[in-house]
């Protein structure tokens, strides 16, 4: 991971950025068989996974006017999962998105990926997705900073998608939503928050995946 943070405040930021470029990379372990694809069975072609994943994050902070605590974040995240042979793609270390981005329970070596307003997992498949693009931005106002807790609220506009290849990947095709939400942070138990989000845009094959939703984050 390569990474630059800049941000004045860790709890509640008024300006600065992070940014960060992360690669996680195997072994070619397939380019060292000499047996084709069509010899293997399913236990030796994935004895060894193969896979390099890469993940491009950033986001800004800034104050809105001088001397105040309005502050507006605008975010990205790029995420990329490639393969070495396209017979023996990972299974694992894929995306999931939609919803709050916590997991009622947990695929080994999956990314959960928040996008608000929408049902958790409905943008990807239950194995997950091979790539995602999510941007964010964020009005911020605070209601306490006192050191014993911080509690702000925030209004948001979000749109993101995922793919499984770059053939059908539409950089232009982004499922939108807005909404309102609130942050609480207590040293004794750490974020916490819930959100309200509005989904503009039907998901193929799930009627009830936009619109309204709640999003609890802890």
């Amino acid at each position: 991971v390569f990474g630059r943070n800049s941000v004045d405040n860790p709890l509640y930021s008024r300006r600065g950025s992070q940014f960060s470029l992360a690669l996680k990379i195997t072994p070619p372990f397939s380019l060292f068989s000499s047996k084709s694809n069509d010899e293997l069975t399913n236990e030796q072609r994935f004895k060894w996974i193969e896979y390099h994943k890469w993940l491009f994050k950033g986001q800004v902070f800034n104050a809105l006017t001088r001397n105040t605590n309005l502050v507006l974040r605008t975010a990205f995240e790029l995420g990329f999962l490639g393969y070495y042979d396209k017979n023996r793609q990972s299974p694992f270390e894929g995306f999931i998105v939609g919803g709050s981005g916590m997991s009622g329970y947990n695929i080994y070596g999956t990314d959960y990926v928040a996008l608000r307003g929408y049902k958790d997992y409905a943008l990807s498949p239950n194995s997950g997705s091979k790539m995602y693009s999510k941007f964010t931005m964020e009005l911020r106002y605070p209601v306490t900073l006192k050191p014993n807790a911080t509690i702000y609220g925030l209004a948001f506009l979000e749109a993101g998608n995922a793919e499984n290849s770059f053939t059908n990947y539409n950089p232009f095709k982004l499922y939108r939503s807005a909404g309102v939400g609130v942050r609480i942070f207590l040293p004794m138990f750490g974020l916490m928050g819930i959100d309200w989000g509005y989904g503009f845009d039907q998901v193929p094959g799930k009627s009830d995946a936009n619109k309204s939703q709640f999003h609890f984050v802890i």
